[in-house]
């Protein structure tokens, strides 16, 4: 199962935004959603799927941060 976290877009190239992870960037396609620098975007295999609300991206990265801590106990 693949899970698609919430990112930040902070530059766009032609096609290509670079989204960043808590200051790991990486490279996705534009292709099907309409985005732009300092939106927060959901990913998967390279492609930008869905665009959030800030509150939504806050949520969903609380939550994943709050399983990876259960699954360190």
């Amino acid at each position: 199962m693949c899970v698609a976290a919430p990112g930040r877009v902070v530059k766009i190239e032609g096609t290509t935004a670079f989204v960043d992870y808590n200051g790991n960037t990486v490279k996705a396609s534009t292709g099907v959603v309409s985005v732009k620098e300092g939106d927060y975007a959901l990913v998967h295999a390279g492609l930008i799927i869905q665009v959030l609300k800030q509150e939504e991206a806050e949520s969903m990265a609380e939550l994943f941060k709050e399983i990876e801590e259960l699954s360190d106990v």
